[in-house]
């Protein structure tokens, strides 16, 4: 008989179901001998079920036996219809089994041929086949399935003499996880391996091996958090005598350094915004999927928090969290990923809005249990679940200690470009080694432009501001401080877009006031959160219509990016926190110019400035996260900057005296200040101010 129950070559005309029943074309004309009965039999033969047997009395009384047997036989006889409707719904029921479980046979045994063939089909890889969706008690039930198919043609192999290639199928039998292992090492290739520098998927892309630079990794210490602002860290290690320090390759951060034997299961590695985090997670990726590195890892899964924000609310096991993110492992249905070594990366922890509770949370140790999302991380990071997996999380320093240090092995620092890194960074931009020269020669001029430098994403917008101006027969002045290099910037871009898209060069105003004011109130309301990323909501918050939010993309498209993630949820950021924080200097600078609106004092008192309300609130900010956007909002205070912002202001407002009371009255807090650090800043103030009477 062959596995579907089809009639062999020679063999009888008959052919069986799976529910023990014979065709009507093929019945056996043989009877049964059965013993006679008083009543006929309603249940246990079929053939009788649908005859009508008369009943024979007999005369005389009936014993209380034969009186409950007829009772039986008569209430049998009237359900008798009921019964024969059962027995047919129960006849299609496996009729339809037996072809779901061949269908579902044959596709398994097609999956071993294709183990033991020499060579698996080209393209096979692409082939994918629907899958309906299914919850973690079916996908846990098929997996158990598909084993016993493995078992089940293994034993008939060994029956049949074929212990040879039994033995080739059970050894082989991963090779499953092999094929998705391929074809996500070939899609991550893909996705990574150019990179758009400044925006995301705009402009011309890159090959990211051709441009990268390695950056400056090094040992982070204990992952403490660190409150001062970003960009006063870097001038802090600048000035830092130098001192030994363990450089770490990014491809070996899981790599025990010397006298360490514990292996390294979790890394965080911290480092300012915009430094090369995520380019570094991009380079480690890229590498792996073309075979340069870390191949005893057999599956690398990138998590960016933004996307992860997204699930929040919603309830999956860990397998179906790995099939949203990788379409690979979904149509594979691997389950067991304890057998593998698995790295899962975590990209931006400062961005994440899940609670993250440690403490609280339960605990889960199923991968096929279905919970929260933020049940499930925690669980993974603290090792509940998948204990053997890897995990890499990068993060800004102000957020590294929302991981308890109990559960973070190593911690490592992105510290950026070095002052070579930085020559080298322009001199690869530019083919024309003379425009190189000239831009390294004027940034070494300005040291805050040069501090700045060692954030590869300032890089990008010096030599972006100043190629435009090197370029042009302008005389103007190079920009010196930071508010007239991003003055320029904005100004720059939103000069360029409009001649892209609406056809015509600017020569006179060229703002679209509504745009920049709704983006910068976006930029100052999120500042103040500690936002760096931004949903619908967010967006609804400022007054930006969602409907429209491409157009302020477009307007402003080398400032402010928009992502789709795997939900076809938009994800909006500026594409650096730096230029968020400029912009909404410029919103709560227009505000107090044209509208006299101090948004910086609360209650609102309108005879304090908004600088000394401004000065005030910095210093009070613990983490220091509107220091640089003090900076940008004095610098716009004089008149040599407000100048670029024409089309913006209704009026200039830029008294010597409001200056002179301005800079007076950051001394004043220089004086008062004991903290080095916060003291730092504000001389940086005065430099945007350009008084330089105490430097």
């Amino acid at each position: 008989m062959s596995l579907s129950g089809e009639r062999e070559e020679g063999g009888p005309a008959s052919k069986m179901s799976l529910s023990g029943e014979h065709d009507t074309k093929a019945k056996s004309p043989i009877k049964q001998e059965r013993p006679a009965s008083p009543v006929p039999s309603c249940v246990s033969m079929k053939s009788d079920r649908s005859m009508d047997h008369p009943i024979e009395f007999r005369e005389g009384d009936f014993s209380s036996e034969q009186k409950n047997q007829q009772e039986r036989s008569e209430s049998e006889i009237l359900s008798g219809q009921s019964s024969q409707s059962h027995q047919t719904d129960l006849a299609s029921i496996f009729s339809l089994l037996e072809e779901n479980i061949m269908t579902f046979v044959k596709n398994e045994l097609k999956r071993f041929k294709r183990i033991l063939s020499p060579e698996l089909p080209e393209g096979f890889e692409s082939q994918k086949q629907d899958k309906e969706v299914v919850d973690a008690e079916d996908e846990k039930q098929e997996s158990s399935a598909r084993e016993g198919a493995l078992k089940i043609t293994l034993h008939v192999l060994r029956k049949m003499n074929q212990k040879e290639l039994a033995d080739t199928l059970e050894k082989n039998s991963d090779e499953l996880a092999m094929i998705c292992q391929r074809e996500l090492k070939s899609n991550l290739k893909k996705k990574f391996q150019c990179v758009f520098e400044g925006i995301a998927k705009q402009g011309n892309p890159t090959l990211l091996n051709k441009i990268y630079t390695e950056l400056y990794i090094t040992e982070g210490g204990t992952g403490e958090v660190n409150n001062e602002h970003e960009l006063r860290q870097i001038e802090t290690t600048t000035r830092k005598q130098a001192r030994p320090e363990t450089a770490i390759k990014c491809n070996d951060i899981f790599k025990p350094l010397t006298g360490q034997d514990k292996p390294i299961r979790t890394v965080l590695t911290k480092g300012i915004a915009g430094i090369g985090k995520t380019v570094s997670v991009q380079k480690f990726i890229l590498d792996w999927a073309e075979g340069k590195a870390n191949q005893d890892v057999q599956f690398v899964f990138s998590f960016p928090f933004r996307e992860l924000n997204l699930m929040n609310g919603d309830e999956h096991t860990l397998i179906k969290l790995l099939n949203h993110f990788s379409m690979e492992t979904k149509d594979s249905r691997i389950s067991n990923y304890d057998k593998y070594k698995v790295l899962f990366i975590f990209d931006g922890l400062d961005e994440c809005r899940l609670p993250l509770d440690f403490q609280k949370n339960k605990t889960c140790c199923d991968v096929t249990k279905s919970t929260s999302v933020d049940v499930l991380l925690t669980n993974l990071i603290k090792g509940n679940l998948l204990p053997s997996a890897l995990l890499w999380i990068t993060t800004r320093p102000a957020a590294a200690n929302k991981i308890p240090s109990v559960c973070v092995d190593q911690v490592t620092e992105v510290r950026g470009f070095n002052d070579p890194q930085k020559d080298e960074y322009f001199r690869k931009r530019f083919s024309d080694e003379d425009l190189a020269s000239k831009i390294i020669s004027h940034i070494k001029t300005s040291r805050s432009l040069h501090i700045m430098c060692h954030i590869p994403v300032f890089c990008w917008i010096a030599a972006t501001v100043l190629e435009h101006m090197l370029s042009t027969d302008k005389t103007e002045e190079m920009p010196k401080t930071l508010t007239e290099m991003y003055t320029h910037l904005v100004e720059f871009h939103t000069k360029q877009k409009n001649e892209k898209y609406l056809g015509k060069e600017e020569t006179g105003p060229h703002w679209n006031k509504e745009s920049i004011m709704s983006l910068g109130k976006l930029a100052f309301q999120q500042l103040v959160k500690g936002n760096l990323i931004f949903y619908e909501e967010d967006l609804k918050e400022a007054g930006i219509d969602v409907n429209e939010a491409s157009v302020y993309s477009g307007l402003c498209t080398q400032l402010f990016k928009e992502e789709c993630g795997l939900y076809q949820d938009k994800v909006y950021c500026f594409v650096h926190l730096s230029i968020q924080e400029f912009l909404a200097a410029v919103y709560v600078f227009l505000s107090f110019i044209n509208d006299n609106e101090n948004l910086m004092a609360e209650p609102q008192v309108t005879e304090v400035t908004v600088y000394k309300s401004a000065v005030d609130k910095a210093l009070q900010s613990e983490t220091g996260n509107l220091d640089l956007f003090l900076r940008f909002l004095l610098g716009l205070s004089l008149e040599s900057n407000q100048k670029h912002l024409r089309g913006l202001l209704t009026k200039t407002r830029s008294s010597s005296q409001s200056h002179e009371e301005t800079v007076k009255y950051i001394k004043e807090k220089i004086r008062e200040n004991p903290s080095p650090e916060r003291c730092i800043n504000l001389f940086h103030c005065l430099n945007e101010l350009n008084d330089h009477s105490l430097v």
